[in-house]
């Protein structure tokens, strides 16, 4: 009965953004002028090569998220990134179709091929996402940071770049605090969330505690060396394959030349734009993020900004859904049952 509550919920929360979307572009029809046969032209010019050298790139980083996965496993079950590829595929592409409450997917099913408790890979899915945020973060201030005084905007990146750097700090700060004193740190989360609810609460306690969990599976500096190295690296080849995509747009005077620093710019945006991806509709919002910052700071036409959101969407998401289906194909399931089979575990 919770299933299929949470699943009603889902499907109401996308029908009510959607509607209201809807009414949003049609009152601002008369405003915004959209030249659709200049959004074609634009796919059409696109520099074939550079969109498969981006693909190239995002599948590397699979590759190095599998390593990390390893090596954040290894106190455990050693195992290899071979090993972990096809659970990567499998869960990256369920979160791209069925949205970002299928994400909880990859865990699940690297527990399965392991024989490890869920549990376990919960808590190293929890410092996986903390290696991201920080990884992210350290390109974010460094890039920003030293970005040329004669890009538009230079103070906004300085500005971006120093908030950042704090955010690393704090990151920082608050995984020692956890490391140390989790159990105090996840009752003080559970006392400040009380007033929204019971259930709100206890699930924010229990994930701290996942956090501090996962903390744990990082038992020598040589491990945290390993899994910092990795997520860096990870992170600049996932910038590398935002830039490749915008540049692929040869015909474009701005896009054609488009910086690393003006690229991790709108990489920020999109995983702002991220964080509640819903089932394809999450598509298009993403999409529309990623261009209006074209736009906005780089004066970009709409058309061609769309466009180009439209590529990086695909280099860095729907391409993985063949391998996705494969993988799953090679592991004798689905990606709906793999969807299934995280949401009974979580549920237990």
């Amino acid at each position: 009965m919770a299933e299929a509550s949470g699943q009603r919920k889902t499907v109401l929360l996308t029908v009510l953004i959607a509607v209201a979307l809807a009414a949003f572009l049609w009152m601002v029809r008369g405003r915004i002028h959209f030249d659709w046969h200049a959004l074609g032209r634009q796919l059409r010019s696109v520099s074939v090569s550079y969109v498969l050298a981006g693909v190239a790139v995002v599948y590397a980083s699979y590759w190095l998220r599998s390593m990390r996965w390893a090596v954040l496993v290894g106190p455990t079950r050693k195992t290899s990134a071979s090993e972990l590829l096809t659970s990567q595929f499998i869960g990256f592409t369920v979160t791209v179709l069925f949205g970002r409450l299928a994400d909880l997917a990859r865990p699940y099913l690297i527990a399965r091929k392991l024989s490890l408790p869920v549990a376990s890979q919960l808590a190293v899915y929890s410092i996986e996402r903390a290696f991201d945020l920080g990884a992210a973060a350290v390109l974010f201030s460094i890039t920003l940071a030293i970005a040329p005084r004669n890009i538009p905007h230079h103070t906004a990146y300085v500005r971006a770049g120093a908030f950042s750097l704090a955010a690393t700090i704090f990151i920082a700060l608050f995984a020692l605090a956890l490391r140390f004193a989790g159990e105090r740190v996840a009752e003080i989360a559970r006392k400040v969330a009380r007033p929204f609810g019971p259930n709100i609460s206890a699930q924010l306690g229990d994930r701290i505690l996942d956090f501090r969990d996962g903390l744990r599976t990082v038992t020598t500096l040589g491990e945290f060396l390993s899994a910092s190295v990795l997520s860096i690296v990870m992170w600049g080849a996932i910038a590398a394959a935002y830039l490749l995509s915008a540049r692929a747009f040869v015909g474009d005077a701005v896009l054609a030349h488009f910086s690393f620093t003006a690229v991790m710019l709108v990489l920020a945006t999109s995983l702002g734009g991220s964080l509640l991806q819903l089932p394809v509709l999450g598509w298009f919002t993403q999409i529309a993020v990623m261009g209006g910052t074209m736009v906005a700071f780089f004066g970009v036409p709409l058309e061609t900004a769309t466009a180009c959101g439209a590529v990086i969407f695909f280099v860095l998401n729907l391409d993985i859904i063949p391998a996705g289906f494969l993988a799953a194909h090679l592991e004798g399931t689905s990606l709906r049952a793999a969807v299934q089979q995280s949401k009974t575990a979580e549920a237990a």
